[in-house]
């Protein structure tokens, strides 16, 4: 059992459902609250030593980490079964999406520090570090992830460059789904295709085999 096989076996019932049809979803949060950890560290260690005066410079700083960490993990893990463009190709589309996702996380943060002036000698470090936290963390985060699952389904990972795409345009060259289209098109010219006339030969032999009758 894969680690988001178990993780969704610990839900509550009515939740279980919900959960195992969204799996990319759950794997999405699970790399999320991985990297929150790898990016809340970061910050915060930067923050209260050499970037104490540079919220934001230490948020951009520990956003990047978390943001090359979030890639190899939702590459190999969350949307494993997905993409398939050419991986410099994808890995430009994901930072292009994530750099996006890091501008919107910073809003919250910009407007709590500099336009609520929730910063010491305004407000106490107790007040500060809360308001940056919700800021950041909370209402940033929700913005971030909340655009990132979306983008990367549409643009990043997208289904009809994985492999479920690819054995289904298997299925379509090696089930004749080309050749009938094909046909479909000569006939409507008038012209009967050499498959057809050897189909129609086969169908032909079929119901020209003798047939024992039946005597009294």
């Amino acid at each position: 059992m894969s680690f988001a096989d178990a993780t969704i076996a610990r839900l509550p019932r009515p939740m279980r459902p919900f959960a195992e049809r969204h799996h990319e979803l759950i794997k999405f949060a699970i790399v999320g609250a991985t990297t929150f950890i790898i990016d809340s560290a970061i910050f915060y260690t930067l923050k209260l030593t050499i970037l104490e005066p540079k919220p934001v410079t230490a948020k951009v700083i520990s956003g990047i980490v978390a943001v090359i960490a979030s890639y190899v993990l939702n590459r190999e893990w969350s949307f494993r079964n997905r993409g398939g463009r050419e991986r410099h190709h994808e890995a430009l589309l994901f930072f292009a999406v994530s750099g996006v996702g890091v501008l919107l996380s910073m809003a919250p943060l910009w407007f709590s520090s500099y336009v609520l002036e929730l910063r010491v000698p305004h407000v106490t470090l107790t007040v500060e570090n809360i308001a940056d936290f919700a800021s950041a963390y909370v209402l940033g985060n929700l913005l971030q992830m909340a655009f990132r699952f979306w983008a990367f389904r549409r643009w990043v990972f997208p289904d009809e460059f994985g492999p479920a795409h690819d054995k289904a345009l298997e299925s379509t060259l090696t089930g004749g789904g080309i050749a009938e289209a094909l046909e479909d098109e000569y006939e409507a010219g008038g012209t009967v295709t050499p498959l057809r006339r050897r189909r129609g030969a086969r169908q032909l032999g079929d119901s020209s085999e003798p047939r024992v009758s039946k005597t009294s």
